[in-house]
């Protein structure tokens, strides 16, 4: 319910509405669903499904009746001439030829019929339609890795963007911070008490801490770029996530993952499906050397004359009517078939090779994604604690600067190690987001499973 009020609020919107750029509000769940109705390679992918299935009909017809109409309307303006020997009992003695000329024909002449075809035995027709259920399969595994892919791609794009916001929102208090600490400095040069020096280097500080504001802006609005284009979405909306880091990475979630077995991957799957349809080929190709069985019968009706309008008197017009079976038996084709299937069995060789380089990989792919994800895990405990000595040691040197046994240049330095420790939690609060991602896929794991 919520993809479709999604939908609603942004296709709803007035020209001027878009023109002001509407903001829309997203949970990680409506990026997902917005997504995977909107992201072009899911778009192109469900369009592939419907070709499938196309596919399918396309190959049931040639198993069923061909019937096919003819209508015909022909004027000679010179009948063709046939020559016939002028001899006796039917010579001219006065025609000096020894050939005659004679005009077999009329100058007008119409036909209409129907013609109608079966198929009654043909080989290649079971095997092509068996392949063409296939390939709606294999269709549908495509569908899910390209979601699968999407939902990776927005999930690392979204985290992104709340990284980005986060890390705003401290350079913000920062820069606060900073400013006060500015305005005491100021103060307490103007009263004699501090030297000049120590006012230029806490200006040093606040300009370096305005930078990174500014740059924690630019980065945020390049994350929201590359998100609405993962999502699919117009350029011109603005998002603005409604969740943080710490509600998205549950530990007992996290740690969960790392027990996992996992299961089959759809990247598997895909090539077994592919090796199927590689040996359907080879079946069909082997087929073409079987006849070809067909039941044909057509009826007509032709009439003709010298006038057009004698052309259309029914005592001009006469039927005729064929029915039959044909058969058609490949003898010789300068080994074109030989060498298909040949061809065929290298093709299976190949995939076979690649569905056992995708097993083995895999495994690697899930030892590494669960040895990053445990270092992440440790990584992010680590800068969890180095965060709060960081806090205590600045906020030490404030109460100290305060009371005058603390020089300005120690406020300084545990100001910007303060910084510095925030921007290494955020990155491993993302990095570990993101091995949690890498983890679901290589577990096979990462499913779009949205309620609709």
């Amino acid at each position: 319910m919520k993809k479709y009020l999604l939908l609603l609020a942004l296709v709803g919107l007035s020209a001027s509405q878009v023109a002001a750029q509407q903001l829309v509000e997203l949970k990680l769940e409506d990026a997902l669903t917005y997504a995977l109705e909107n992201n072009p390679s899911a778009k192109n992918a469900r369009l592939q499904l419907l070709i499938s299935k196309a596919t399918i009909k396309e190959t049931t017809a040639r198993g069923l009746p061909q019937i096919n109409g003819a209508y015909n309307l022909d004027y000679n303006p010179r009948i063709p001439v046939v020559f016939l020997p002028n001899q006796p009992p039917f010579g001219d003695p006065s025609n000096p030829s020894d050939v005659i000329p004679a005009r077999f024909g009329v100058s007008y002449s119409s036909g209409l019929g129907v013609t109608v075809s079966q198929m009654i035995f043909d080989g290649s027709f079971f095997v092509g339609l068996r392949a063409a259920k296939t390939l709606l399969e294999l269709t549908n595994k495509d569908l899910q890795k390209a979601e699968i892919d999407v939902v990776e791609n927005v999930k690392k794009a979204y985290f992104g963007v709340l990284v980005n916001q986060q890390r705003i929102r401290l350079a913000e208090a920062n820069l606060s911070r900073i400013d006060t600490l500015l305005k005491e400095t100021i103060a307490l040069q103007e009263a004699g008490f501090v030297e000049k020096v120590d006012v230029s280097r806490v200006q040093v500080q606040r300009n370096n801490t305005y930078t990174q504001v500014q740059r924690s802006q630019t980065g945020l609005d390049i994350s929201k770029q590359i998100l609405k284009l993962q999502m699919g979405m117009p350029m011109e909306y603005e998002v603005f996530l409604a969740e943080t880091l710490e509600e998205l990475s549950p530990k007992e979630e996290t740690l969960a993952l790392l027990g996992e077995e996992g299961k089959e991957r759809v990247e598997l799957e895909q090539v077994s499906t592919q090796l199927t349809l590689a040996g359907l080929d080879l079946q069909n190709n082997h087929s073409q050397y079987m006849p070809k069985i067909d039941f044909i019968g057509n009826t007509r009706r032709s009439g003709a004359g010298n006038e057009l309008d004698r052309v259309f008197n029914k005592s001009n017009w006469f039927g005729s009517s064929l029915i039959g079976v044909s058969m058609s038996v490949p003898i010789f084709d300068g080994f074109g078939k030989a060498a298909r299937i040949q061809k065929n069995r290298v093709q299976i060789n190949q995939l076979e090779n690649q569905r056992s380089f995708l097993k083995e990989s895999f495994k690697t792919e899930l030892y590494a994604a669960k040895a990053n994800l445990k270092n992440d895990l440790s990584l992010l405990k680590v800068q969890e604690e180095n965060l709060q000595l960081a806090t205590e040691v600045y906020q030490i040197a404030r109460i100290k600067y305060k009371e005058g046994v603390g020089s300005n240049l120690e406020v300084v330095e545990a100001d910007a190690a303060l910084i510095q420790a925030e921007i290494n939690y955020l990155g491993a609060i993302y990095d570990g987001l993101i091995s949690k991602i890498n983890l679901e896929k290589a577990l096979g794991l990462l499913k779009p499973n949205l309620t609709n």
